[in-house]
């Protein structure tokens, strides 16, 4: 894809930019074991999407009220569960190619506001926009967030290049009219190893 097109990104947050896998997982293994639910079902579906959304797919049954508790669990059992969470490799690379190239950037991500700031800080990083759930009503893959990031950083979807390691999230992007890149071996428009290949590619492509 042409790279010399793109005037902006939006980069997912959990396995894109920050590495919290582990940490997700504990959360997820502990919030199943508490509701009665398969962790690898819960893990199967969780990665990429809102808590509250998860939830409500491997609880259908429960009202609203109990929905909001089950999920507000999930969340608290992430909030101080940090200690290994850290950049992805090439992350800073990409930050430090952006920065050089002048290329304005936001994080979308699926976690709330509290879970996103805790663990982005965590990893050392510092996005200049952040768009959360608490941001938005509707979660990936619907493009709600990643259209509310394009609006925010003044460019046209179209001209955004989308960051993800989830199928969800790809989706998310395409349904905002934006080109993707997949981490992870994830189906994209441009497939890459690591953000420090991307930095590299955006690098020589205005080389």
């Amino acid at each position: 894809m042409d790279l010399t097109t793109v005037a902006a990104l939006l980069l997912d947050m959990d396995g894109t930019l920050v590495d919290s896998d582990a940490a997700v997982e504990r959360a997820w293994h502990t919030w199943a074991a508490e509701h009665g639910v398969d962790p690898a079902a819960a893990l199967a579906i969780a990665h990429g999407a809102p808590a509250a959304d998860t939830v409500r797919r491997l609880l259908p049954g429960l009202d609203e009220p109990a929905g909001t508790t089950a999920a507000l669990r999930q969340l608290e059992l992430q909030y101080d569960d940090l200690a290994d969470v850290t950049a992805t490799p090439g992350a800073t690379d990409l930050i430090a190619a952006l920065t050089r190239l002048g290329l304005p950037w936001a994080v979308v991500t699926s976690a709330d506001t509290r879970l996103a700031k805790a663990r982005l800080a965590a990893a050392g990083i510092d996005p200049p926009v952040l768009v959360t759930t608490d941001d938005i009503t509707a979660g990936k893959p619907s493009p709600e967030g990643y259209l509310r990031a394009a609006e925010l950083l003044g460019t046209p979807p179209a001209r955004c290049l989308v960051v993800e390691d989830a199928e969800v999230g790809i989706r998310a992007g395409h349904a905002a009219g934006a080109a993707t890149a997949g981490l992870k071996g994830v189906a994209a428009d441009l497939p890459i190893g690591d953000l420090g290949q991307l930095a590299t590619l955006l690098l020589a492509a205005r080389a």
